[in-house]
């Protein structure tokens, strides 16, 4: 009979859950500490697409296909791009038959969650550090107590993790990117002039060195991101957060020039007006082996946004971890064998996400996304005839 490991996973995002979802169904024990006081302590963030081959698959080795099938928007996968003057330079509206539908972050939280006995999810606990035993196992230090001993301490708790530094010095490093994000609520029926400009998916409009992103989310919400390249201390110095009736007409300033139907967006938003700074990790990070400690997504490999693949990247990790532990009778060797393939597969990503931070705010402005489009469609165009 298999023994396994007393386990512990830090952090409650999607990769922490599909990893505790996964070896909860395989008869694994874990438990999960997470900083958050309850699920809905905060904005989990917007709309993500699930990859077939990595978050979907997850989910599908979770047990959960069915119930993402009731979250996912595949209606909502169209992109268009503008430019400052309001006009339309693409539009793929009829993304639909594409394979990876938008989900919200919420919603996807959600359903793992739902999956899961409630007493494993420990809320409120704000790891401040991880002790290492004489005999080789690890407390964790929390604000009110020190809970232990874990024969293993999976690090889920995302980029600035606490777990990290038992493996590894690195420190996400500022990529030059700040993006001050922003939602508009109940658009479709508040300003369905604003709905009709987004349509059903995302739309991008870059110009003059800053750019928008407008994603619709479910329930008829916007999700923007103004995107700047500035140094990392502008946004604090530049915004008054704490008035965000200030912080809107100081972020509709930047965009002073272009067509009203794109200020609007920015004129139009609710009062969750924050500072989003961008950090990455270095392409290849990676760490040597030490028993009893390892990370999953963003604490092993955090990536800009725009290579789309931090999310699936996470619930990949995540599922693969589960898969060596469930199917070794050596738990360290699983643990061992799970971080060499991982340092291999999230090079591609992550050069994918440090190519396209380079790239953001260019002087080549939407030349790129718009020859990366462009070629998306004509590969699903080619797949649909053939």
């Amino acid at each position: 009979m298999t023994s396994y490991p007393r386990i512990a996973i830090v952090g409650a995002g999607p990769g922490g859950l599909t990893l505790a979802r996964i070896l909860h169904q395989g008869g694994v024990s874990v438990t999960v500490f997470e900083r958050e006081e309850h699920a809905l302590a905060r904005p989990q963030g917007g709309t993500l697409d699930l990859h077939l081959e990595s978050g979907q698959l997850a989910l599908r080795r979770a047990g959960l296909y069915d119930e993402f099938l009731t979250i996912a928007r595949y209606e909502d996968q169209g992109n268009r791009i503008y430019d400052k003057d309001g006009t339309l330079l693409f539009a793929d509206d009829d993304a639909g038959d594409s394979e990876r539908p938008e989900v919200d972050r919420t919603a996807l939280r959600q359903i793992l969650l739902a999956s899961l006995p409630k007493e494993i999810i420990c809320w409120n606990h704000s790891l401040r550090e991880v002790l290492p035993r004489d005999d080789g196992t690890y407390d964790l230090v929390f604000e009110n107590a020190t809970i232990g001993p874990f024969d293993l301490v999976i690090g889920a708790d995302g980029s600035w993790s606490k777990v990290r530094s038992l493996v590894s010095s690195y420190r996400p490093q500022y990529s030059g990117i700040t993006f001050i994000e922003f939602g508009i609520d109940d658009v479709d029926t508040r300003h369905p002039d604003l709905a009709a400009f987004v349509g059903h998916g995302k739309i991008d409009i870059k110009a003059a060195g800053k750019g928008l992103t407008i994603q619709r989310n479910g329930n008829a919400h916007l999700r923007g991101y103004a995107i700047f390249r500035v140094p990392t201390d502008w946004a604090d110095e530049t915004f008054d957060f704490a008035s965000p009736a200030k912080a809107r007409t100081r972020l509709a300033a930047e965009f002073q020039g272009w067509a009203p139907s794109i200020v609007k967006l920015v004129e139009a938003s609710n009062d969750h007006i924050v500072s989003r700074p961008i950090y990455a990790l270095p392409v290849g990070h990676h760490w040597q082996n030490r028993i009893g400690i390892t990370l999953l997504g963003d604490a092993a490999h955090v990536m800009s946004p725009f290579g789309g693949d931090g999310v699936n990247v996470a619930m990949l990790d995540a599922a693969e971890l589960a898969r060596h532990l469930l199917e070794s009778d050596d738990w360290e060797k699983a643990v061992r064998t799970y971080e060499a393939d991982m340092f291999e597969r999230v090079i591609e990503p992550a050069e994918h996400a440090a190519e396209a931070v380079a790239t953001e705010l260019s002087h080549l402005e939407a030349e790129p996304l718009l020859q990366f489009y462009r070629a998306h469609l004509e590969v699903r165009q080619q797949g649909s005839t053939a």
